[in-house]
């Protein structure tokens, strides 16, 4: 009885080191994609709710989004514009880097690395921008993580934490496709697979994901 037991335990441990029954049909950096996104949940969500703490129990008035974050266009300022195109330009790359998937699972690489390109292109246009917003704030407004002269100082450390948090994501993302595409399109994959593409845009479709709720809870509250 104890020597059968004692096969079982054997078998699970083996099992679970060897990728059988635990993640039986998933590869292997599916799941741990899986895995650090689920990680990067929790920082990201910790943030966000470290953010709403201090904007809810500061004393000193928060700084409206729709004046801080506003565009002049044509001589008038457009509240959110930038904030708006820098949406526009994540989300079209999500639905690129889904195009990419979809190529990946059809074996057509030339079109597959084509459309990461274009997605790490429109990732490397978010960043700029956000580099440009950072700059106009910092230099224009006179912002910093210690000090705000538009109202509560904490403002500017949340900002410059969550948003910057978040560019870091992007950049990184940025260089991930550009590598996966460039390995792809020299036919890296044609033996394993194109499994790597999907897994990239695991990562990706995150990034875009935090993304709106960033903007929902920091820009239009």
């Amino acid at each position: 009885m104890a020597e059968a037991t004692g096969l079982r335990n054997l078998q699970l441990v083996n099992d679970w080191a060897n990728d059988v029954a635990v993640f039986r049909g998933v590869p292997w950096g599916k799941a741990m994609m899986w895995i650090f996104l689920l990680s990067d949940t929790f920082i990201f969500t910790c943030f966000l709710t470290g953010y709403m703490t201090v904007r809810m129990t500061t004393a000193e008035p928060w700084p409206n989004p729709s004046e801080v974050f506003a565009l002049e266009a044509f001589g008038v300022p457009v509240p959110l514009l930038l904030i708006a195109i820098m949406t526009f330009i994540l989300i079209t790359s999500s639905g690129t880097m889904a195009m990419a998937v979809n190529m990946g699972y059809r074996r057509k690489r030339g079109p597959a690395a084509l459309l990461m390109v274009v997605t790490a292109i429109l990732g490397a246009s978010f960043v700029g921008m956000q580099a440009f917003e950072w700059t106009k704030l910092i230099v224009d407004e006179g912002v910093r993580p210690w000090e705000n002269p538009m109202g509560a100082p904490q403002f500017g450390s949340v900002f410059f934490m969550v948003t910057g948090f978040h560019g870091l994501h992007v950049s990184a993302g940025v260089v991930y496709l550009a590598i996966v595409a460039y390995r792809v399109w020299r036919g890296r994959y044609e033996e394993k697979g194109y499994d790597i593409i999907e897994i990239t845009g695991l990562y990706w479709h995150f990034v875009d994901l935090v993304w709106v709720f960033i903007f929902a809870f920091f820009y239009l509250w």
